[in-house]
Order: structure tokens, then sequence, then C-alpha cells
């Protein structure tokens, strides 16, 4: 096992906008002198002074000795010049998002720091194998790829590119781990591990809102309250920058010569065209000025409680459902299934209530024989979930439907009606981002472990979703993306193959 950089090696960042200045607190905080560069005049004071009133700011709070907070300002040495990095054993740079700039700083670098110094780009996107091209010396160029704020979010992507050093690799991962982070793995694709298993994410919620499925309100309640998601999609995308987001999903597209799976979004598109890019301009989804609202997602009405409820079949949703009910004080009932319905479901009073498998309750209904078929979506745990999203046939009375959300408003759970869409919007996000991710591992961009860890701490979901794949089931989420294919005739729907492999041998995805 490689060690990390000993503490009295000296570290460069490049870079004093908001990323460099939080690499370089981290390395201060670590016990590491740093050494921060910038071109623009008076970058580096700035950020030092930042910097120092974050630590200073810490150890107000008790998270940190005012005598640690005090040394590690200390550490802070800004430069105006790159010979000043000369004595840095590791290199990391953080400046603009551009390929030739990233090159052209690199090998302006490489004749300054001894050969044995790494040199890391924290890049969030850009090839390492292409910025290490044509370098004396590419095997010790990594990717160092931290996430905004750099020193509150703990993942830490060490990306190698075919000419990166294993070794190199090995020793910015220690590094990353002794300055506190949770490092993972991963090869220089497209997105590396984050940015790429994330795409489903915004994808699914931007093609729900173009079917008008629900307004973004809704769809972003029921991510949050069904799926345990910290944000929805819209939110999200309005805190980051619909011109970022739009530009991240536009650049995987490309770099996978526009597989379906990325495609981007015409109404995201738009947003950027009319200058809407969220938080920062005032306006995205949402409005931000000072006389704007939220709006409120969309809840049913008070029905009355059913009468009676009956479980068919046995699988993982229809059950934890059921256990919700039965904690609720129904006393609910067994019967078989009728396979033509689904394997597993719900019979509340009149109303067929059958979990969400990426078909549209209208299909099931006919399908089926039952016109009062209600689909309910996933929840992340169906006995804390605050909210459901349901969907009702085209052929469901106005009396079954009352019936099925009665039964889980008795539940206390408030109910989101959203339109008849194949695949609703929790299950189809995450069997998309199950599927997503399954795929990177195939493709050797990550360990099945380090996917789920770079998802779990790089955007807060609340569980891997390869793990969450086999709590689901694998047979299922193959179902949902299976009816999704079907449904819309493409191949954005297609199943990964390493799923494809493990649903049928009953091993699970995640490790």
């Amino acid at each position: 096992m490689a060690n990390p950089l000993p503490l009295e090696a000296e570290v460069g960042v490049i870079g004093a906008g908001a990323m460099g200045a939080g690499i370089a607190q981290i390395a201060v905080q670590a016990g590491h002198r740093v050494h921060l560069f910038d071109t623009r005049m008076g970058a580096t004071d700035q950020a030092t002074t930042k910097i120092g009133e974050a630590l200073v700011g810490l150890a107000a709070k008790g998270k940190l000795a005012r005598a640690d907070a005090d040394a590690a300002i200390a550490r802070i040495v800004p430069v105006h010049a790159l010979g000043d990095l000369v004595s840095a054993k590791l290199v990391i740079e953080a400046i603009a998002e551009d390929l030739d700039v990233k090159r052209k700083l690199l090998r302006e670098l490489e004749v300054v720091v001894v050969p044995e110094a790494i040199l890391a780009s924290n890049t969030s996107s850009l090839s390492i194998t292409a910025l290490a091209a044509g370098l004396k010396h590419p095997g010790r160029v990594v990717g160092m790829h931290f996430f905004n704020p750099a020193p509150v979010l703990p993942l830490v992507e060490v990306v190698s590119g075919l000419a990166t050093r294993s070794e190199t690799a090995a020793v910015v991962y220690e590094t990353a781990k002794a300055w506190g982070k949770v490092p993972v793995h991963a090869a220089s694709t497209p997105g590396f591990i984050v940015n790429r298993c994330a795409r489903p994410f915004y994808a699914e919620a931007l093609r729900l809102l173009a079917e008008r499925a629900a307004d973004p309100a809704t769809l972003d309640a029921v991510m949050r309250e069904a799926g345990g998601f910290r944000m929805g999609a819209f939110e999200l995308m309005d805190m980051i920058g619909h011109d970022v987001n739009f530009a991240v999903t536009r650049s995987v597209w490309e770099a996978y010569f526009h597989d379906p799976r990325f495609t981007p979004s015409v109404f995201q598109q738009e947003l950027v065209a009319a200058g809407f890019l969220g938080r920062k301009s005032g306006r995205g989804i949402y409005g931000y000025d000072a006389n704007a609202s939220k709006p409120e997602p969309r809840t049913e009405s008070p029905q009355v409680r059913p009468a009676r409820i009956r479980v068919a079949g046995d699988a993982a949703m229809t059950n934890g459902l059921r256990d919700r009910l039965t904690a609720s004080g129904f006393d609910v009932g067994k019967m078989a299934a009728d396979e033509a319905i689904a394997p597993s479901y719900l019979v509340v009073d009149d109303a067929f209530v059958v979990p969400c498998d990426g078909r549209t309750a209208t299909t099931i209904a006919v399908g089926g024989g039952q016109p009062g078929v209600v689909v309910f979506d996933l929840a992340y745990d169906y006995g804390q979930c605050t909210r459901l999203a349901i969907a009702r046939a085209d052929t469901c009375t106005d009396e079954a439907a009352a019936a099925a959300i009665g039964a889980l408003q008795a539940a206390g759970i408030a109910v989101s009606r959203i339109d008849d869409v194949a695949g609703l919007a929790v299950m189809r996000t995450v069997a998309m981002l199950a599927n997503e991710a399954a795929d990177a591992v195939t493709q050797g961009i990550a360990s099945a472990r380090d996917v789920d860890v770079a998802m779990r701490n790089g955007v807060n979901y609340p569980r891997g979703p390869l793990a969450w794949a086999d709590t689901i089931g694998l047979d299922h989420v193959c179902t949902v993306l299976r009816n999704l294919a079907a449904h819309y005739g493409e191949t954005r729907y297609r199943i990964s193959p390493l799923l494809a492999r493990r649903c049928a041998t009953r091993a699970p995805l995640g490790e």
C-alpha cells in the first residue's frame, strides 16, 4: 500500500478561486505548507483572507482549536510566480475548465517542479489522458477532483489517465484519505463517476416535465419525501446553475458520441438561452427575487378511510406498503395474485393498487382486465416516507382512486397524483441511476464499491444506486427498464450487461 504525502512535503495550489481556496484550506488544515498561486492581481491575498476567516470560524464553533487554526493560517504562502512552486511535491491546479489552458499550464509546470512531483488536476470532466499527452513525465499526472464546497463535501475522485502510474494514483488516494476525505478510484472517461452516473437524476426529471407529468414543485417534493434525496432535481439544477448543468450533460453526451442515454433537454437549453440560470440569476425553474415564493406541491384532498384492504402476492414494494398500512391499524388480509395484473399488489375496496413496474396504470388495467388500477411509486423507506406519488388508469373510477388515496392518507402519507406516465418519478429515476452505475462498473470506470461510495458522498444520495437496486430486487429493476424501453421505443433504457447478468445469476449488484 502506498503512503500519503508526508506532512513536511509542500503542496502547491494553482487557482485561488472558490475551489482552489477550498483545496488550500484542506491541505493546510492537514498540516502541509501550501504555496497558493493565481495570475489574477490580488486573488491569492483575498483567498488567504477568506481561508483565515473560515478557519477562525471553525475555531469559534469549537470544531478546531484556535492554536491549530492559527498554525494552519501561518502555513498559507501566497506566491506570485510559477517558479515559486519549485519545492512542491504535489501541485493541484484548479483553474478554468479549458483543456488547452490546463495543458499549457502543465507544460510550464513540468520545467519548474522536480520530476518526482505529482501534478494533479481538479477537473470535473476533462480527460486526464489528454491533459498528460505530450509531457515528458505523463505518468505523474492524475485527476484529484474535489466537490464544491471542497472543505465540506467529503468525496475526492482520484482519476487515472492511460499514462498515469498506479503509484501516482495510490499516493494521491492515500493523501486524500489522510486529509480527511473519502477518495475513490476512477478511470479517465467522460464525467468520471459522479458526473456520469448522476445524469439520469436530472434527465428523467426533465423528461417528466416535458411530458407534463406534474409541476416541478410536485416532482421535487416526491423525490425528497418519498425518494429520500436531499433535494429534488429542479431545486438542485437551480442551485448548480442551468448553464453549468446543461454544459456538463452536453459534454458527456458529445463525448459518448450522442448516446441517447445522455441526450440533453431542449427545455433546459431554452432556460439557458433565456438567461434563467437559477439562483445566481434570480430565476430558473423557480423564482428567487425578493417577492418570490416557492410553489407548493400538488397534494390530494382528504379522502374517506377505506373499509377493506387485501394483499396479493409477495414483493418488496408491496410488502413495504402493506407493513405501513398494518401499522396504521388496517387489518390487511391475503389473497392470490392475478398474474395478468401483476405478481403482487394491494386491493383497496375496488382499487387495485399496484407497485410501479415501468408500465402505465392504463396499460396494466387494460392488460389485466381490471379498470380500477392505481400505480404507486417507489419510496426509499415506506415505513418513514411522508409523501408518495400515484397515477390512476384512464379507466379508473373516482371511487376506486379515492379508496387508494384514502388508504395512504390514513397511513400518514401525503399523496401526490401525477399523470399516468411510465415509470412514475422515483422508480424510473432510481432504475436509471442503478443502470448507469452498473454500466460504469461494466466498463471498468470504477468498482461497484467506489461507485456507490461516490454517489453517497459526492451528491448525497440516500443509498448507493447499486445497493438500492439490490434492495428493490434486480428482477424488478430489469422489468422496469424493459417496460420503459418498450413504452418509449428507445435505446435510452437498454439494460446494462452487468445488470442483466447479475439478474440472471441472482448475484448482488453492489459490493
